[in-house]
């Protein structure tokens, strides 16, 4: 790494990628052999770059190589996008998704739970990404649309930040249960995830493995309640039984836990569990946080570019996606490396502002504390 960009912003934001390592996996795949400009390694910071920037295309991308601070760091003058987009479909997602996984690890190591509830916490989910049908018919949705499917598991790295821990990518016609298997893994673990992962034969297999779960029951779902537990007065669940589920044809053979109670909306949900040794109210507050999920994504389409690809192959989709992960995952490193109080979004913004000054100074607005004790203007009386 070129000694001025190893004391950027830049360099203290890509700093936890392991470049070391990455380059020997090129190697070992003969990912370079044959390239003469455009590295791997190149290639990766150039997508970085134009994640943390939403670049709107290829030759956006491009002109990012006029800038000498970058051409530095790349060891290049100038790049065409019709070689970004050979690279782009060239470069092996598997590449980025060890990059992605090295990431959570190290996110994990300096992750600590101020909250006890939410240390075993995982919210299983997944987003849709609409595609064009002409543009990518490997990715055929429907007759008249084509898109793909993120499967996502998230976990809390404190009482407000969240990162994904595991991925699978799909086509969008994919079944959200098909991907139970590889999402729900851990012994110990309680799982969080709305009706569409509602699979009786699994609960039954995860009651018996010591697997947690709470998830919404759907409306036409038979419920044979088996006892009433009583609510404590302040308690704002409306109902906590013990209950079977399923007809005599399809049933959950264990004994399960429902809870009713209201979502942000006023509406009546039925919440399902295997879980007896919360409170109503605890179980109740975690499926509440499986809305961290759906903010998740609906920060990653705004704010990461995901929303449109720069190119329209298998390869070039998936690795964007993994780009966008990994772009995630480095702020939030940088987040709890220095425990800022501030969004990951605001972190973002001064990254753009001092990108290619030291990183001292963009360290230093994160740490930096308003010093104001004046309540400002008050009204008379």
């Amino acid at each position: 790494m070129d000694k001025n960009t190893l004391f950027s912003s830049f360099g203290k934001w890509i700093a936890p990628i392991n470049i070391v390592n990455f380059q020997q996996r090129i190697d070992e795949t003969d990912q370079d052999k044959y390239v003469k400009k455009l590295t791997t390694k190149a290639y990766l910071l150039l997508f970085l770059h134009a994640q943390l920037q939403q670049r709107e295309g290829l030759r956006a991308i491009a002109d990012d190589v006029l800038s000498k601070e970058f051409q530095q760091e790349l060891g290049l003058s100038s790049i065409s996008p019709s070689q970004l987009s050979r690279k782009n479909n060239q470069v092996e997602p598997a590449l980025l998704e060890e990059i992605f996984v090295d990431l959570v690890q190290q996110i994990q190591s300096v992750s600590g739970n101020t909250h006890s509830l939410r240390k075993d916490i995982k919210i299983i989910d997944s987003t849709t990404i609409g595609l064009c049908l002409q543009k990518y018919q490997w990715a055929t949705f429907r007759k008249t649309k084509a898109g793909i499917k993120i499967h996502l598991r998230l976990v809390f790295a404190n009482q407000e930040d969240v990162y994904p821990d595991k991925i699978s990518l799909t086509y969008a016609k994919s079944n959200d249960r098909t991907q139970m298997e590889s999402l729900i893994d851990e012994i110990g673990a309680m799982y969080v995830f709305d009706r569409g992962y509602v699979d009786y034969e699994k609960f039954d297999e995860y009651t018996d493995k010591g697997i947690f779960f709470a998830s919404r029951l759907k409306d036409n779902a038979e419920v044979r309640h088996l006892h009433t537990f009583q609510l404590p007065p302040e308690s704002t669940v409306l109902s906590d039984s013990m209950i079977l589920v399923g007809t005599p044809q399809k049933r959950v053979d264990n004994v399960l836990r429902l809870i009713e109670t209201l979502d942000s909306k006023g509406n009546r949900i039925r919440i399902i569990t295997n879980r007896f040794d919360l409170e109503a109210d605890e179980l109740s507050d975690i499926y509440r946080w499986r809305w961290q999920i759906e903010l998740f994504f609906k920060w990653l389409k705004q704010h990461v570019k995901i929303k449109t690809f720069y190119g329209t192959s298998d390869n070039a989709v998936r690795n964007q996606v993994f780009l966008a992960l990994i772009a995630y995952c480095l702020l939030l490193l940088v987040k709890r490396e220095r425990n800022s109080q501030h969004s990951l979004l605001q972190i973002s913004r001064w990254l753009k502002v001092f990108l290619w000054q030291t990183f001292e100074q963009w360290i230093g607005r994160m740490d930096y504390q308003s010093k104001r004790t004046s309540r400002g203007r008050q009204k008379r009386n």
